[in-house]
């Protein structure tokens, strides 16, 4: 299904992998935020659950 990239994964070996990193801190500090501030998401059920969501669907034409 995927192509070798082996530029990709020497920086794997050698820095770790970044974007698996930084997911987890996205959800460790959306994790978070749930605790402490429960009354967002239940105050605004069409926001987005993260930033790359859509805030709505679009409408055809």
């Amino acid at each position: 299904m995927f192509q070798e990239t082996p530029v990709y994964d020497r920086l794997v070996a050698e820095r770790g992998d970044i974007p698996v990193q930084v997911r987890g801190e996205a959800d460790r500090i959306h994790r978070d935020l749930a605790r402490v501030l429960p009354w967002m998401s239940a105050s605004q059920p069409g926001a987005p659950r993260n930033a790359f969501e859509p805030k709505q669907l679009p409408t055809a034409w």
